[in-house]
């Protein structure tokens, strides 16, 4: 089930309650730099949720698909491939060219074509996850991506449309920065002009839900939708949902 890093107070609203209200209200947040930053809020919706993508909302083909069509068992891959090449992509320090020519440390050629059609094919909604982001959605919750991830977000961003439910406002490729860096999780405090502890940050790599917690969000370790189900609706988020109208949206 999801694990639930606990923060001292959860200044959350309750499933029956109005939306929170920081109308006029000033907020300082201490960094981690020893510097403050004052954010001057108007009247939002709270906690705003974060999510990393890959294998909290979509299933993630590397660990599968992409040894398969490389022909060669997953820890073959890992000893094969360049060591900093994937994460230099996805910090967007280098294109997909330049991550074609250095993937393998032989250097041998990579078929590139081939294999984003091969993670495009293996990008799928995990299940259970696209009704949670309609009920979601449905109930007025901000929502943003937040992932370590290359330009290659485009490629899910074009299948699945999770545009449709959360925007895809922090990205490794984008902001230049990966989680668990501290700095990334400020910059997305700083961003959204939020008190980090009216955040929730759902994640399925323990250590990023951890980092969160550093900083002052309430972080959520994904093991399964209804694990985070019931962990949302323990917060009081509203998971709850009219049907009839969530068929019409």
């Amino acid at each position: 089930m999801a694990v639930l890093l606990r923060l001292p107070a959860i200044p959350f609203p309750l499933r029956n309650s109005s939306l929170h209200s920081s109308k006029g209200m000033r907020m300082a947040v201490n960094t981690h730099k020893n510097t403050n930053i004052s954010f001057s809020t108007t009247t939002r919706k709270l906690p705003i949720l974060l999510f990393d993508i890959m294998d909290t909302i979509v299933r993630d083909p590397f660990y599968h698909d992409i040894p398969a069509f490389f022909r060669m068992p997953f820890e073959e891959l890992i000893e094969s491939k360049h060591p900093t090449a994937w994460i230099e992509f996805e910090k967007g320090l280098i294109d997909e060219v330049e991550l074609a020519r250095k993937f393998f440390k032989d250097g041998r050629p990579l078929d590139l074509e081939g294999l984003k059609n091969c993670m495009r094919e293996g990008y799928s909604y995990i299940d259970g996850v696209e009704e949670l982001l309609q009920v979601l959605k449905h109930n007025n919750y901000e929502m943003h991506a937040f992932t370590n991830y290359p330009i290659w977000y485009e490629m899910i961003e074009d299948k699945l449309n999770l545009s449709k439910y959360l925007s895809w406002t922090f990205c490794s490729c984008i902001n230049g920065k990966r989680k668990p860096d501290p700095e990334f999780f400020w910059e997305v405090v700083r961003h959204l002009k939020v008190d980090p502890a009216s955040c929730i940050f759902i994640d399925d790599r323990k250590k990023n839900a951890e980092a969160a917690k550093e900083v002052g969000i309430l972080g959520l370790h994904f093991t399964n939708v209804d694990a985070l189900r019931q962990d949302l609706s323990s917060m009081g988020i509203d998971i709850s949902a009219d049907q009839t109208n969530l068929a019409q949206e």
